[in-house]
């Protein structure tokens, strides 16, 4: 994953805070802070950010 990648998802992740557990949300601030900082994520961390992504951000097809 690029700084640009992880930077997007976080940006996207930001709107849905609001329906993360606590865990989560904690996890996802650690993430803010350590992007904040310019430090790549370990691939871990960026896995777990990558499911949280899935799970929150949904993707649907526009309808012509």
């Amino acid at each position: 994953m690029t700084h640009a990648e992880q930077k997007r998802m976080i940006l996207e992740l930001r709107d849905y805070t609001h329906r993360m557990t606590r865990d989560e949300e904690e996890l996802f601030q650690m993430y803010v802070k350590r992007n904040k900082d310019d430090e790549d994520l370990d691939n871990i961390a960026q896995r777990r950010l990558t499911e949280m992504y899935e799970r929150y951000v949904v993707r649907r097809p526009r309808r012509i």
